[in-house]
């Protein structure tokens, strides 16, 4: 019921999006940025089918077991406690891009059309380019997760990193839309990497040597969060004090 829900969910939500973004295209005389008609429904509906997948929304999973205790637990397996979670959470991205992604996709491919890249290689580096922005999310939200080790509640951190990588990852609207100012900002932040790179390379805005580009860049940040993370929770296993039995 909860994956119904969240079809049906995402398919209002793409047409609200798309016709506020098509409208914006049809005032501009058919081309906003670079964006037809076609190629602004394509990013919308690719953003709705990319976006269970990538899950900006924030969890606190991690954070609930430090503020519990099980956390010793988690410490003390022989599996590392990012790469359990890393690969929990790639098995999530694995079911809801069919389940939650793929209808409304469909959905808004037969009712508003999208364009599609031609050769199998797009696709392909789209994968790639997927799986690549499903990691960077989620070492985004294990960083602010190991927070709890320092401070008692990360409610906070979490609303105030769903604004603002909702926001910078092209969500509302695409980056490339951004005045030049903000769009330099974006770009100096993982956020893109999330959900505007991915649409790029599926849509086939970026093909060729500009995805390999794009994946370059998602590598790049994903090799820093990573390193991020690792020297994070080093310093939070070192801080952690278990008393009992």
């Amino acid at each position: 019921m909860a994956v119904v829900a969240g079809v049906f969910t995402n398919s209002v939500f793409g047409f609200i999006r798309a016709s506020v973004l098509l409208g914006a295209v049809d005032s501009a005389g058919g081309d906003l940025g670079g964006y037809t008609r076609e190629q602004a429904s394509s990013y919308v509906w690719l953003g709705q089918a990319l976006l269970a997948s990538v899950a900006i929304w924030g969890w606190s999973e991690i954070a609930d077991r430090v503020k519990n205790g099980d956390i010793a637990v988690d410490l003390a397996r022989p599996v590392d406690l990012y790469f359990s979670w890393w690969a929990r959470d790639l098995g999530r991205a694995a079911f809801t891009l069919p389940a939650r992604g793929l209808p409304p996709f469909l959905i808004g491919a037969l009712v508003m059309g999208v364009a599609l890249p031609p050769t199998p290689l797009s696709y392909l580096i789209g994968v790639v380019s997927m799986v690549l922005a499903v990691s960077i999310s989620f070492t985004l939200k294990f960083l602010i997760n190991l927070a709890a080790f320092w401070v008692i509640d990360i409610r906070g951190l979490v609303g105030v990193s769903v604004v603002v990588s909702s926001f910078f990852c092209g969500l509302f609207v695409p980056v490339h839309l951004f005045p030049d100012w903000l769009r330099t900002i974006a770009y100096a932040t993982p956020f893109p990497s999330i959900l505007q790179f991915p649409i790029d390379v599926f849509s086939g805005r970026a093909s060729g040597f500009a995805a390999l580009q794009v994946i370059g860049v998602q590598a790049a940040w994903l090799a820093g969060t990573f390193a991020l993370a690792r020297l994070v929770q080093h310093r939070a296993s070192r801080r952690l004090v278990v008393q009992g039995g």
